[in-house]
């Protein structure tokens, strides 16, 4: 039997194979009553820290201020010590805020839920429907046999792949994204076989080709979310604070974000490619290659997945349709977009909700009465990104009624007269170094009112700050624990924290430099900045 034939069919027949690697148990030898003391001591560094500051800090005669900031902290060490599960450590707010003082329990709840939350629960379940009628995995099987090349073309394989990844992670988030790409890429590595990946000139090619492609796409997945609106919790952060401390100026659309999102993204994405093509491709991989991979083979595997469903049209017809009133909500100042028809009070998450509406109206053409979803099939929503996202909007808040952002505005007085145009690559590098060590939605959720406070005192317009706080907690490429999808990559075990770090630097220098070059140009155009002027 051909080699290659019956290696793509054993991998085809184990299907059981776990996406991430099983490993022993960890704890194994340890004390069960040291692990919970670690726990505990996790649950009470919130608390503690909170009263150490309550107790001994003086803000100048300002309590609620010097209780937002002790609230700051206890809300940030639950979430950086995983002392109880993200969600509820998103929903301390809840309690704390009116326990504290700093506002009142209506008002820290409306944080909770506007039309940017909606946008995102929306996204979620579409994301959702994607998911079930295996849409994803269609598409990424078409655009990989493009890419495919026969021979088998490496460099042309990686550019299918990631920039499939790109597209996706542009409208669903990047986590979900991750995590469904990763199974198409373990899908072609299994066609590999395991035992020599050790050893030999050729077993190198196959496991520098199979670093490549686990690289590729959770970096992929990070760029693409950065992309749009909806692919990832950081850019909605933005939209919201930028609502929340300036709702009097022209506020961040979908379609405006995308303007400037999408170059940065697709800069992204050919450094990225450029760098595994240099630094993990040879001219004889695709040889190597060819030995257990071709074209017909995922042409095989696509045809098992027989033609599209009626079902599967439907969810592309919805999801097709909702980009379009996104795009076309608010165009310009002479082409106003279809929201003048309603006085400008829909917003993108009306549409995303409205749409998301029919996936529960519109029949799946299965059986009778069944829809293209019903709620069984939601049980999988990411409720701990919502709450992460409503508790960063409900610290905006509470920064802006404590008079803390007041208290932060006088204190960086001192920079007042640096050039913005040289602060910005530097907040989008300290903001970077923060996201590899928390995750990227609680990295913008920390800075973020800082920098707002920072472009009032230096008398920028605050975008000009915020949009690189936004951008550096993306460029999180150095190490797994910066974000779920590269916990993801990290557990496949195809790769190592070597293998991020070298491939990781060049990355982040090539975002940084990226927005460095873009933001003063592009950035100005799109979001109506000028670096002479305080847009407040």
């Amino acid at each position: 039997m051909d080699p290659r034939r019956a290696c793509w069919e054993s991998s085809s027949e184990d299907v059981t194979r776990p996406l991430l690697p099983v490993h022993e148990d960890r704890l194994a030898g340890r004390s069960c009553c040291s692990v919970l003391a670690n726990r505990y001591l996790a649950v009470a560094s919130g608390p503690a820290a909170c009263a150490l500051i309550c107790a001994l800090g003086d803000l100048g005669g300002h309590p609620a201020a010097r209780n937002m900031l002790g609230v700051l902290a206890w809300v940030f060490l639950w979430w950086i010590t995983d002392a109880v599960p993200l969600a509820v450590a998103s929903m301390a707010p809840l309690f704390l805020f009116p326990a504290f003082g700093i506002s009142s329990s209506d008002a820290v709840a409306k944080a909770y839920m506007d039309d940017v939350i909606s946008l995102v629960l929306g996204s979620f379940i579409l994301a959702l429907a994607i998911e079930h009628y295996s849409i994803h995995r269609r598409l990424a099987l078409n655009i990989t046999s493009l890419f495919c090349g026969d021979p088998v073309k490496p460099h042309l394989l990686l550019l299918g792949i990631c920039g499939t990844t790109v597209f996706i992670s542009m409208w669903i988030h990047n986590t979900p994204c991750t995590v469904m790409m990763i199974q198409v890429a373990t899908g072609i590595l299994q066609r590999f076989p395991r035992d020599q990946l050790e050893g030999g000139a050729d077993a190198r090619e196959l496991q520098r080709f199979s670093k490549a492609l686990v690289l590729g796409i959770t970096y992929a997945s990070t760029i693409g979310g950065m992309a749009t609106l909806t692919g990832t919790g950081a850019n909605i952060i933005l939209v919201g604070m930028w609502s929340t401390y300036f709702p009097e100026q022209r506020p961040i659309t979908f379609s405006s974000w995308m303007s400037f999102g999408l170059p940065m993204a697709l800069i992204l994405f050919v450094a990225l490619w450029a760098t595994l093509c240099l630094m993990y491709c040879t001219k004889n991989t695709g040889r190597v290659l060819s030995a257990y991979l071709d074209r017909s083979h995922l042409r095989r595997e696509l045809s098992l997945m027989g033609p599209m469903a009626f079902a599967e049209k439907m969810v592309l017809a919805v999801f097709g349709a909702l980009i379009v009133l996104w795009m076309t909500r608010s165009l310009t100042d002479d082409i106003p977009g279809w929201a003048v028809l309603f006085d400008g009070k829909v917003g993108d998450g009306t549409v995303t909700i409205l749409m998301t509406t029919l996936l529960f109206i519109i029949p799946s053409g299965k059986s009778d009465g069944e829809k293209l979803m019903d709620w069984g099939k939601c049980r999988k929503l990411q409720w701990h990104i919502i709450l992460l996202l409503g508790a960063g909007f409900a610290i905006a808040d509470g920064f802006k009624s404590s008079g803390l952002t007041d208290i932060l505005s006088s204190g960086l007085g001192f920079l007042k007269g640096a050039p913005a145009l040289a602060i910005a690559p530097a907040v989008c590098l300290f903001s970077g170094l923060i996201t590899e060590f928390t995750s990227d939605d609680a990295t913008a959720t920390l800075v973020l009112p800082l920098l707002a406070e920072l472009g009032k005192s230096i008398g920028v317009h605050p975008l000009l700050l915020m949009v690189p706080g936004t951008v550096g907690s993306q460029l999180s490429y150095l190490l797994p624990t910066a974000t779920p999808g590269n916990v993801v990559g990290f557990g496949t075990g195809y790769i190592t924290i070597k293998d991020m770090v070298l491939t990781g630097i060049p990355m982040k220098l090539a975002g940084i430099a990226a927005l460095t070059i873009l933001l003063p140009t592009l950035g100005s155009l799109v979001f109506g900045m000028d670096s002479g002027a305080v847009a407040l």
